[in-house]
């Protein structure tokens, strides 16, 4: 990758903002990720140079040493360091490969003696199991491994434990429970499973950042759901019992007589639990759609025919009182 621009990776100007980097990889990320592409190589080739030229070119900090120095700012074949240091002007002071496998920056902010460590690694594969996908950093105070997954939407209403496998620089298994009612990119913690610093520092965490499948049947607004169901065109005239789906179960509630059509039914707590108050739920609403009946017996269409001549009757007296 080192002879390759990162901008032409991503299709970019060089001059391009955070949008235009962000757009241009969530386009390639989604035609070369491995799901979509299970067995192809050279997607996966694809996904890792994509991945990389974003992770570089959407930090400030490193797309600036990209664009002064290439990707020698970042795979140790800069040579002299005196020079290198000569050359960048910035505050930096040396760069080296480290005996660990990384990469690792020191630098002083305003000539102060006060010094900072910045230890950048990209790592491919680092985590395997239900819904992972791959993304973890470290440095040399100890760093928080990330990782995302993916649940079914009754998994996230109601919890669920999960088992993942780390198989980085260590292997371990880990099951992680995913608490009730988890919403859209939230992430569940895991204290000291990130990576330990050099010298025995700190470990960091894992962040598990949490993605939820759409549901066939159920769309959730904040802790409400919202669902869509049929109900007789008797029942909704007239009034009547229906049975509905909720996360719970079928229940069967009453139908007001006069419903119409996009009309809501409110279901009392069979919402979604609040991760915060556990004894607090969200509401159902189920949207009604009235069934029109296609095929009519004689008796049903007889019947149909006298109300609508009832309801004829009814608009010209209405019209002659006005």
């Amino acid at each position: 990758m080192n002879s390759r621009n990162l901008y032409s990776i991503l299709g970019v100007p060089k001059d391009a903002d955070e949008k235009e980097l962000k757009r241009a990889y969530r386009k390639l990320a989604k035609k070369y990720h491995p799901d979509t592409n299970q067995g192809n190589v050279s997607a996966e080739q694809k996904f890792k140079e994509v991945t990389e030229a974003y992770d570089i070119l959407s930090d400030p900090e490193k797309r600036k040493l990209y664009d002064q120095f290439g990707m020698a700012a970042f795979d140790g074949s800069m040579g002299d360091p005196s020079a290198w240091q000569a050359q960048s002007g910035n505050g930096y002071e040396d760069f080296f490969k480290g005996d660990r496998g990384y990469t690792q920056y020191h630098f002083h902010t305003g000539g102060s003696d006060d010094m900072d460590d910045i230890l950048h690694d990209f790592f491919g594969g680092m985590f395997h199991g239900y819904g992972a996908k791959r993304s973890a950093q470290r440095s040399f105070a100890g760093e928080d491994l990330h990782a995302e997954i993916t649940i079914r939407f009754e998994e996230a209403a109601f919890g669920c434990d999960k088992v993942i496998t780390i198989d980085g620089s260590r292997k371990e298994q880990l099951q992680v429970h995913i608490p009730a009612g988890i919403n859209e990119g939230q992430s569940v913690r895991l204290k000291g499973k990130g990576y330990s610093g050099t010298n025995g520092g700190k470990e960091g965490d894992l962040l598990l950042k949490v993605h939820i499948q759409e549901s066939p049947f159920f769309e959730r607004r904040g802790q409400d759901v919202y669902t869509k169901a049929s109900i007789p065109f008797t029942t909704a005239a007239l009034g009547g019992e229906a049975t509905f789906r909720t996360l719970y179960g079928m229940v069967q509630c009453h139908v007001p007589a006069g419903t119409q059509s996009g009309g809501k039914i409110r279901l009392k707590q069979k919402g979604i639990v609040s991760m915060k108050e556990p004894s607090q739920k969200g509401d159902e609403y189920v949207i009604i759609q009235i069934e029109v009946p296609k095929n009519l017996s004689e008796q049903e269409r007889a019947a149909i025919e006298r109300l609508r001549e009832v309801q004829r009757g009814h608009g010209r007296q209405n019209r002659r009182a006005s």
